[in-house]
């Protein structure tokens, strides 16, 4: 299945549905920040993430109780993967570079990063 990129709203409607697995409406917008959403809003936005294909619903007379069709780490991957290329041409070395320049990492992190790239490379089949 083809991911497509989710919208802040809809990036916050699935962050809610991996966590509690499945939900209705109601259990969505109670876990929400205050000023909570409009019912129509958030039921809105679960239908566009159920034609996206990321989410499926199981129908219990006039409820629907909505679950994720793909996981955190699906979604993760894939969002990792677009920013790679879109923003550091699919090098490794851009991303590093920025991250030690940006957000100021300190050569203990950066060989603890290194360390964890090898360690996850010597484990791919």
């Amino acid at each position: 299945m083809k991911i497509k990129e989710l919208t802040k709203a809809e990036e916050q409607v699935m962050q809610i549905l991996w966590q509690l697995k499945e939900a209705i409406v109601k259990d969505v917008i109670e876990k929400m920040p205050d000023p909570k959403p409009a019912y129509n809003t958030v039921s809105t936005v679960v239908r566009v993430l159920e034609s996206k294909g990321v989410v499926g619903h199981k129908a219990y007379g006039n409820s629907h109780v909505y679950y994720p069709l793909i996981s955190e780490d699906e979604y993760k991957k894939f969002t990792f993967d677009k920013m790679m290329q879109n923003y550091f041409s699919n090098s490794y070395e851009s991303l590093v570079s920025f991250l030690v320049k940006e957000k100021n990492l300190s050569l203990k992190e950066l060989e603890e990063i290194t360390e964890l790239a090898k360690k996850l490379k010597s484990q791919k089949p």
